[in-house]
């Protein structure tokens, strides 16, 4: 087996944050120290988060925790995610998307809902600049299941005949057969897939 050194993802993070500096400081803001690393937010991996900032508070270390969700590999894109999470970093979390944050966000080039915010023309083309000064990013996106592969399946339950009152079965009590209709006393029928 070859095994071949080259940057870690971790550190292209790193300096894409040294990258970023100039353009929050023409903004009049210093970033304070971070930590950055691919993982998932608080949300885990079925949430629709790109990225989460923990305030200087939630560490030991009392230095800000960013995560950019593994489900990103654009380095445009992720260098997008890191400016809107840079931001909270600036705001220690204090603000959330708030006036605080907005203020902060709009200043280095953030537009849209703040609780998406995104870069606006100019700073998109600061970040492709960014993204080629600093090459390759090193991190395969992970491809995660959002519900979409269960689209097609549908939940165990149970049907009266009779009435068509229905329930949904809980996997446990699977066992146990269809459930007698409280209205009508008699047997349902299987619903969904009883697996």
């Amino acid at each position: 087996m070859t095994i071949s050194i080259t940057m870690l993802r971790e550190e292209w993070l790193m300096r894409a944050v040294v990258n970023l500096e100039p353009i929050f400081q023409r903004g009049g803001y210093q970033i304070p120290p971070v930590k950055v690393s691919i993982g998932f937010p608080s949300t885990g991996a079925k949430g629709r988060h790109l990225g989460q900032c923990w305030g200087s508070k939630a560490s030991e270390d009392g230095i800000n925790q960013i995560f950019i969700a593994p489900n990103q590999s654009d380095p445009v894109e992720v260098l997008d995610t890191l400016t809107h999470e840079l931001v909270h970093a600036v705001d220690d979390c204090k603000s959330g998307h708030g006036e605080g944050f907005k203020k902060i966000a709009t200043d280095v080039g953030l537009i849209g809902p703040m609780r998406s915010a995104g870069a606006g023309q100019h700073l998109k083309q600061d970040l492709i600049r960014i993204a080629q000064a600093l090459g390759h990013f090193p991190h395969a996106r992970l491809l995660i299941a959002r519900g979409a592969s269960r689209a097609g399946i549908k939940r165990p339950g149970a049907k009266c005949a009779k009435c068509g009152y229905e329930v949904v079965m809980m996997k446990r009590y699977l066992e146990y057969g269809p459930p007698i209709c409280p209205k009508d006393q008699e047997g349902m029928e299987e619903t969904g897939e009883w697996g």
